[in-house]
């Protein structure tokens, strides 16, 4: 079983002491990454939800072993002590309240080995409070909490402050100061030289014309720096000096929020001057001091990271790093440092150079679209056999990721744009294909009109270098099907061979080379050419694919489904109808059958019997993605759940809340083989994927037969594998004769941070209710004219059908 796509930037990260290694908050866990390298070495599983925090401990030495220690937090309300070196989990500590952030300013001044040390170790905390409190404003969530790590517990009646939500806690170099930032103001903390349970930090408000977004303090003179909303940066000098005083909030429950607002701005804050810089024109989201104090790091939506010189104001740029920053991390190295964006890349940088050095590339984020674009067709393509997934980025991007070794293969630009993330979109890369290969892939994409003048369709194919990673651009055809969009493109399994639809009404069979080239004989020079085109009755052609061989290419037709022969371009048959327009199509492997898919009003899940053209059964199901095993007869839909079924107190404990379930089918048989309940289904995927037992198990011996591994990825592009029909699914839960797989105890596998806990899901219930199924009556003439003219049966079995009926009339009369 194998999990990934984890975000590496919803925290920052934290260097060992050695610099030699990065820790990163990835979901329920952290990831440790070699810096020399940027790949993965090993990571600290344990957490059950989201980990907001790491901090590493000074190092110690043990019997000419170096001892590397850290602190984590989770919003599973615990704290944990790691020996990361190994790894090791050493201590727990349930807080019991979600943790936002924490910061441990005596760290810095005690051994990391917090037991054989006398002096006690404290932590404060960012916590979301639950109804357990007693006298809990429902409108104040957050609060600053202080925790004794050394004797594991939270300081019952200490809370510093209380604000409408958990606020990310921000540290001085020297542990000497903290602070939050809420709206406009910041509040900072002084910790007291002898922290015990009897002290109290102190505290005083700064205050600002415009909404604060990220603050930071200078590793050893009393100066803090603030970013706004606006882009503007404000230095405080020499705060703190006359009054550090016991906060409002401390002891009392008062919340910080409801503090009275102070006229005029800055002028009566307890600081010696305050100056002003104003370079970003939106804003600031990562401030940070070097670690001599002398330069300030600043990013922000403009993806450029800013070095001002603090004495002088003066400054340089990084720029074109083409995603927002969020996170700015300096390490023991005075050369080493790291910058976090929000396309989930970490860039290890080269100081003071600022020269990146490596990436680490987590899965990216879906990219957004005008509301038009919004499901025109599916984003992610699937390379079954090396596990590879293409997916949509926001820079106009392909991005190629390994779904087995959870790491990016490349990036394809797709076409030109500005290196400054947040312009206006003006194009949507709305299709991505892959041949069964991977050698080809074509991509669609839409470049906007202004003002209705200049739209653009282009349709692009694609050829894998030598490098067996980067693509380069075969062929780039304008307008392919006049000004129409295009709805679907699919590869030949065999051949180079490929078809786009288009909501013009018509459809185009591309060859590459007159389409006789195998994948080893594909040369660079290789171009694509229009073999043939085709469309029925003028209507849109929403969807298209091609037979396991080959041999057949189906075409939707709004809602019926076309048959040709790819070769000659001859319409074999037509079947069908559905009752809205058909968005996907999918043979189940070598069988007779064909999965097609609808949406809008009346969504619908249909399989039809190629060797009866007719349908054999269907659901009334919203379905986001289908998939098909090759060499076998069943096939998975990812099923998004509608609104009234999750609110339904009778679905409760069914659903438990998710908005999704994937479904395995035998083609044959309406009754699912294998039923799991997902959360984020909204513009998943699924795949079945071609690996050898020896890739994902240990300890097995090459030349196994291929077995098919399920593919989810999630509507963030988290993902997880696993074999519905192995070992794996047996573990997580019994499969019934009834057809229903339990898999409550999938938690435990690393399922809960895509899925949560996976209740049982009972098709049974739900075909009494929202589902509407259709199959063959066993006596025809109860409904042979009930339904569409295509679904009609041969005139031979149409009239034995009605001699039939008659016959039985007179026999009930005659008795």
């Amino acid at each position: 079983m194998i999990r990934g796509g984890r975000t590496y930037v919803s925290s920052p990260p934290a260097f060992s002491n050695d610099a030699k290694r990065l820790l990163v908050c990835s979901g329920n866990a952290v990831s440790i990454f070699s810096t020399a390298t940027g790949l993965p070495i090993t990571s600290l599983n344990g957490h059950t939800a989201l980990v907001t925090t790491v901090i590493v401990a000074p190092a110690t030495s043990q019997a000419s072993k170096i001892l590397c220690y850290c602190w984590t937090a989770s919003l599973d309300g615990t704290v944990r002590y790691w020996d990361f070196s190994v790894p090791e989990l050493i201590k727990t500590i349930d807080i019991k309240f979600p943790i936002f952030s924490m910061v441990i300013p005596s760290i810095l001044s005690q051994s990391a080995e917090i037991n054989e040390k006398p002096a006690k170790l404290f932590a404060y905390l960012s916590v979301e409070a639950t109804k357990e409190l007693e006298n809990q404003s429902k409108a104040l969530r957050g609060q600053i909490r202080k925790c004794n790590l050394t004797d594991s517990r939270l300081l019952g009646g200490v809370i510093l402050a209380e604000t409408n939500k958990p606020e990310f806690i921000s540290i001085s170099a020297c542990g000497k100061y903290f602070g939050i930032q809420i709206k406009r103001k910041i509040h900072v903390w002084r910790v007291p030289s002898a922290d015990s349970e009897r002290t109290m930090a102190k505290k005083i408000t700064l205050h600002h014309t415009k909404n604060v977004t990220v603050m930071a303090f200078h590793p050893t003179q009393r100066i803090l720096a603030a970013g706004d909303v606006t882009g503007r940066i404000l230095i405080w000098r020499g705060y703190g000096n006359r009054t550090f005083a016991i906060g409002d909030g401390l002891l009392s429950g008062r919340s910080m929020n409801n503090e009275e607002e102070r006229p005029g701005v800055r002028g009566g804050d307890d600081a010696d001057s305050c100056t002003t810089w104003h370079w970003h024109p939106a804003e600031v989201n990562t401030l940070s001091f070097s670690l001599d104090g002398a330069y300030l790091y600043s990013g922000g939506k403009e993806g450029v990271l800013v070095v001002w010189q603090l004495d002088t104001g003066k400054k340089k740029f990084l720029p074109r790093i083409g995603s927002p920053l969020l996170y700015f991390t300096d390490s023991p190295d005075p050369s080493l440092s790291s910058i976090s964006c929000a396309d989930n890349q970490i860039h290890l940088l080269k100081m003071p150079s600022m020269e990146i050095l490596k990436s680490i590339s987590g899965i990216k984020l879906p990219s957004t679209f005008p509301e038009i674009y919004e499901g025109l067709c599916s984003g992610v393509a699937f390379d079954p056999n090396a596990g590879v997934v293409a997916l949509r980025t926001e820079n106009y991007c392909i991005q190629l990721y390994s779904l087995f070794d959870d790491r990016e293969i490349s990036e394809v630009q797709i076409c030109e744009r500005n290196h400054q993330p947040g312009d206006e979109i003006t194009v949507v890369v709305t299709s991505v294909a892959l041949s069964l290969d991977g050698s080809m892939m074509s991509t669609a994409e839409v470049k906007l009109a202004e003002e209705g003048i200049g739209g653009l369709v282009s349709l692009k194919f694609w050829a894998l270098g030598s490098d067996k990673r980067n693509f380069s651009l075969s062929t780039i055809v304008y307008e392919p099907h006049r000004d129409a969009g295009i709805s679907s493109i699919a590869f030949h399994p065999t051949r180079c061979m490929a078809v786009s639809s288009s909501y013009g009404g018509d459809f185009k069979i591309w060859v590459c080379n007159n389409g006789i080239q195998r994948r080893d004989q594909v040369p660079t020079s290789s171009r694509w050419t229009c073999h043939a085109v085709a469309s029925y009755k003028k209507r849109p052609m929403t969807a298209a694919t091609f037979s396991y061989d080959g041999s057949v290419l189906a075409v939707a037709a709004e809602t019926v489904i076309t048959l040709w022969d790819p070769e000659k371009n001859v319409l074999v048959a037509v079947i069908g109808e559905t009752l809205t327009p058909i968005v996907s199509l999918s043979f189940v492997g070598k069988s007779e059958y064909l999965v097609s898919t609808s949406w809008e009003s009346k969504p619908q899940l249909s399989v039809w019997s190629l060797s009866k053209l007719s349908m054999s059964w269907s659901y009334r199901l919203h379905v986001e993605a289908i998939s098909s095993a090759a060499d076998l007869s069943s096939f998975a839909v990812l099923v998004f759940l509608p609104e009234s079924s999750k609110r339904d107190e009778s679905n409760e404990t069914t659903f438990g809340g998710r908005d999704g379930a994937i479904l395995i089918f035998n083609a044959a048989d309406p009754v699912p083989i294998a039923t799991w309940l997902v959360n984020k289904a909204k513009g998943g995927s699924l795949a079945f994927l071609q690996v050898n037992q020896s890739s994902v198990e240990e300890n097995v011996v090459d030349g196994k037969p291929l077995r098919s591994l399920l593919a989810y990825v999630n509507g963030e592009h988290e993902y997880i594998l696993f074999d519905p029909h192995g070992k794996e699914a047996k573990e997580l839960g019994t499969i019934r004769q009834d057809g229903v797989a339990n898999l409550e105890e999938a938690g435990k596998f690393g399922y809960a941070s895509i899925y949560g806990e996976l209740p049982e899901f009972n098709p049974k219930r739900v075909q009494t209710s929202a589902v509407a199924p259709f199959v063959q009556s066993g006596k025809p003439w109860d409904t042979i004219f009930s339904g569409s003219s295509h679904n009609l049966p041969p005139l031979t079995k149409l009239c034995s059908a009605i001699l039939e009926s008659l016959l039985e009339k007179r026999t009930t009369v005659a008795e």
